[in-house]
């Protein structure tokens, strides 16, 4: 049988997809790129706003126009936050969880004898979930999914009813694994989870020891982190990550704000001033580093003088990149029932602000790595014979070759820049 997915939201999402197809592969089923041409399509949803559920709806339904006979499977994070509102979309035969994902194949039997809808969504526990998946589907670089849930629960968030609570891949089953991605020619892994910097703290680790676990791995030569909560990157920390060579300096702090006021009612755990030392920290610890973050305009409240002040503060920061969205209404958050909820016209003015001054920024940092020798990840060819890869602070760079790159790292001379990347010429061939 044939089987595809698709995968909407985060690099966990990419990563339980790719678990998933290698469970339906040792099964004896085959990559398909086709949705029309699929006998199995599993649908890995993200639930962390509105328009996140719309898309969902959205893909469940095109997906079925497309394919009328195929086995479709709903999972993920909407099925686990709303199973009543997964459960009415009809279109999909099974729905299912994102806790039991040791289901899916005992599921799809039994809906292939039966023709009956399946309906399979269990709580979460507090046992990490085994996965491994020691091959990715058309990438260059693996996700290594070492922690779960978040214990946080910011009044705008959903994702802790999605996800559960903090829970973390053993360290040996870590270290298993990326041996496996090593003997599979990965150079680079990226350590991802839900709440990142929480790993092993209900085990009795750090994720310090998850990077050292992976910089430690024969054969593997970059290790990239994913989204970090920035309150846990204390001094000792950053101390003890900044003796990994391996490990990329690209750092992805979710700011959310960068005005207190606004901080304390999304419940976040740190200050705008604790928050600017960690970055300082983190540029001392590690040359020419990328500060990436996510930022939201429009929480319940917000003034015009919070807005500038955050506004602000990402300008100071002058981050290399920052993903700007607008507030989202959850059911089940304590933030949809604040008052003072922003106008929709006024968070869309907000939000034009905020994406211009982070253009701004990134085309700066752009600026700062230009004359710099890098080695770079080549991922793909963009044109005709331009490829398209990555520093190791995640700097995107464009470079001609008249070979077949992909996979490879290579030195790069950066030579110019625009708004989007990096142009270079590289040093060396393969």
């Amino acid at each position: 049988m044939k089987v595809t997915a698709i995968t909407l939201g985060c690099k966990v999402n990419q990563y339980e997809s790719q678990s998933m197809l290698h469970t339906l592969f040792n099964e004896g089923c085959t990559a398909c790129d086709s949705i029309p041409e699929s006998d199995i399509v599993i649908i890995n949803s993200c639930t962390v706003t509105s328009v996140s559920d719309r898309k969902v709806r959205q893909t469940v339904r095109r997906t079925r126009r497309e394919n009328p006979h195929a086995v479709i499977v709903l999972t993920g994070c909407m099925s686990q936050a709303f199973p009543e509102k997964a459960s009415r979309l009809t279109e999909a035969d099974i729905v299912l969880g994102n806790s039991n994902h040791s289901s899916l194949i005992p599921d799809i039997r039994k809906f292939l004898k039966t023709h009956e809808r399946i309906i399979d969504i269990v709580p979460h526990n507090r046992i990490f979930e085994p996965m491994q998946v020691s091959h990715f589907y058309e990438r260059t670089r693996a996700f290594v999914k070492i922690e779960d849930g978040c214990n946080n629960f910011c009044s705008y968030c959903i994702i802790p009813y999605a996800r559960g609570r903090v829970r973390s891949k053993p360290l040996e089953d870590l270290k298993k694994e990326l041996a496996e991605i090593a003997a599979n020619g990965y150079k680079e892994v990226v350590l991802t989870g839900i709440d990142l910097s929480a790993y092993g703290q209900e085990i009795g680790l750090t994720l310090c020891d998850a990077v050292e676990a992976a910089c430690g791995q024969k054969g593997i030569e970059r290790v990239r982190l994913g989204s970090l909560e920035p309150e846990r990157l204390d001094a000792k920390t950053i101390a003890r990550l900044k003796c990994q060579k391996k490990l990329c300096p690209q750092f992805h702090l979710s700011l959310q704000s960068g005005c207190n006021a606004t901080l304390k009612r999304m419940n976040r755990h740190y200050t705008a001033e604790e928050y600017r030392s960690i970055v300082e920290n983190l540029r001392a610890s590690f040359p020419n580093a990328a500060i990436t973050t996510d930022i939201m305009v429009g929480f319940p409240g917000e003034t015009e003088d919070e807005f500038e002040k955050s506004l602000a503060f990402e300008r100071e920061i002058a981050f290399a990149k920052a993903h700007v969205f607008i507030y989202s209404r959850r059911p089940g958050t304590a933030a949809t029932k604040m008052p003072n909820q922003v106008a929709p016209q006024v968070a869309e003015e907000r939000s034009r602000k905020m994406i211009q001054a982070a253009e701004k920024t990134r085309e700066a940092f752009f600026g700062i790595q230009k004359g710099r020798e890098e080695p770079v990840l080549f991922e793909r060819e963009c044109g005709p014979g331009i490829y398209e890869g990555y520093t190791e602070n995640y700097t995107p760079v464009h470079a001609a070759s008249s070979k077949k790159i992909g996979g490879h790292i290579l030195p790069v001379k950066i030579t110019g820049y625009d708004s989007t990347c990096c142009s270079g010429t590289i040093c060396k061939s393969v």
